[in-house]
């Protein structure tokens, strides 16, 4: 199985690094190493055999014992491995034998092939036995379980797949919705190895890998080393051309504007450009990578660039993808229509008081085009006024949906069929003054179908004010 990412700024051993060093798993395996099981007592009760016995004492220390014996008795090993796993219960001695496991792989990764040797020989799944142990309350378990997983389903010569990758995908996904998780940067590091296979990543996606990620890095809730870790996640994904002509449905650009307009580490910024890169890059539909970068421009791109262009990065990546970047973003907005403008500004979802919203002439000439592509830009308008929390967003959409329904004459119709209406409505009572004038003025367009007629009362009062 080919891993299509091999030369990337993370080392292949995810256990090398300061990173890796400083983290919580890392530590406390420090630690449960040096808390040496009682193996005698385990063989004197019956509990373990004289086997298990004699090969766990003998892997469980580095040398040369623990090297012959998984170089000439690996089915032994593997299989004490698989019963001492299966039969005992204690956390802390599960914890301690996990750890010796994770040791041996890292020591030689061809040794993944021992626990598949061993698994075919008693047609079993390798998977089974590790994947069991996810659902355990224990949070040192379970990461270091996931950890071993990693390793296994990327070193090996036969993949993960089926319902048992679905599961493990699955385990890490929700592992980043865990609030107050102390073993991130380890699910982070996990991930990092398994996105570099492609088809792993294919699964990934396809379990809405992309939108949890990027819903955890908008938390802000996340050290630098995490952003490092999940923008390098999106950023492997973006080699797959099919998922990196889709990022931008899923506000990857808005969210990574906003890191790289915060960053202060050289190794988060980037990574940040080589994400942008690619989702210029990747993308085989040219109008895809069009607007892509017309929404990095409508997200303070281009400036942010100007800036780290004045500094120095060691990194001459960095440099040449700052180069890059500024000619494609400089170059896509030479020729930018109004109406390309608005639609970046609407699907990133930062709306403001840009010219086009309070443009008569806009609205005349491009109204019928929210239309297009399903009515794509008519819902992320009413997501928008369902989901928002910015009372800025909020005015400006309520002002949109009303000049949609005014200057479109089946607009009303359309806006009722999607629940926009009901939503505008909502914002009638909402605590921001402006959100309720503007939701005032877009539930009258909705109400009323004679513009000319409303026109000229509007200008009424204006005429009599002056008089008096």
């Amino acid at each position: 199985m080919a891993q299509t990412m091999t030369t990337s700024g993370l080392p292949e051993d995810i256990d090398r690094g300061v990173a890796g060093a400083t983290s919580v798993l890392v530590q406390r395996a420090n630690e449960i190493r040096q808390q040496k099981v009682n193996w005698p007592s385990y063989l004197q009760s019956q509990m373990i055999s004289q086997e298990d016995y004699d090969v766990i004492v003998g892997v469980e220390v580095p040398g040369q014992k623990r090297t012959a014996l998984l170089t000439n008795q690996r089915y032994q090993v593997a299989r004490t491995f698989m019963n001492l796993l299966g039969h005992i219960s204690k956390d802390q001695t599960i914890q301690y034998i996990l750890t010796i496991v994770d040791d041996i792989l890292s020591e030689d990764k061809t040794r993944v092939e021992i626990f598949k040797e061993h698994a075919r020989k008693h047609k079993e799944s390798m998977w089974s036995p590790f994947l069991n142990l996810l659902t355990r309350p224990d949070t040192f378990i379970i990461n270091m379980t996931a950890r071993i997983i990693a390793k296994l389903a990327c070193w090996s010569r036969v993949p993960m797949d089926g319902s048992d990758l679905t599961f493990y995908l699955t385990w890490l996904k929700d592992q980043l919705r865990t609030p107050n998780n102390e073993y991130m940067q380890s699910v982070g590091r996990c991930l990092q190895m398994m996105l570099r296979v492609e088809e792993y990543r294919t699964i990934f996606y396809q379990l809405d890998g992309v939108v949890t990620i990027v819903q955890v890095l908008s938390s802000g809730k996340h050290n630098f080393q995490i952003q490092y870790q999940l923008t390098f996640c999106l950023w492997v994904m973006t080699f797959n051309n099919a998922i990196a002509e889709k990022m931008n449905k899923y506000s990857v650009i808005p969210t990574l504007a906003d890191i790289l307009n915060e960053s202060v580490k050289e190794k988060v910024t980037r990574i940040t450009l080589a994400v942008f890169r690619n989702l210029i890059e990747k993308p085989e539909d040219p109008s895809i990578a069009r607007e892509n970068c017309i929404q990095m421009v409508q997200c303070k791109v281009l400036k942010q660039l100007e800036l780290l262009a004045q500094r120095k990065f060691e990194d001459e990546d960095i440099t040449a993808d700052i180069e890059y970047l500024n000619e494609k973003l400089q170059n896509s907005i030479q020729d930018l229509s109004s109406f390309e403008e608005y639609c970046s500004e609407v699907k990133s979802g930062r709306m403001e008081w840009s010219p086009v919203h309070k443009s008569e002439k806009f609205w005349r000439e491009n109204a019928g085009r929210l239309n297009e592509k399903n009515y794509e830009l008519i819902k992320i308008l009413i997501n928008l006024l369902e989901t928002s929390n910015d009372p800025l967003v909020l005015s400006v959409a309520c002002h949109d949906v009303g000049e949609y329904t005014r200057h479109y004459g089946r607009g009303k119709r359309v806006l009722e069929q999607l629940g926009g209406k009901q939503c505008v409505m909502q914002h009638l009572t909402h605590s921001d003054p402006n959100v309720r004038y503007e939701a005032l003025l877009a539930v009258q367009k909705l109400m009323v179908h004679n513009w000319e007629y409303l026109g000229k009362q509007l200008e009424k009062p204006e005429e009599n004010s002056s008089r008096t």
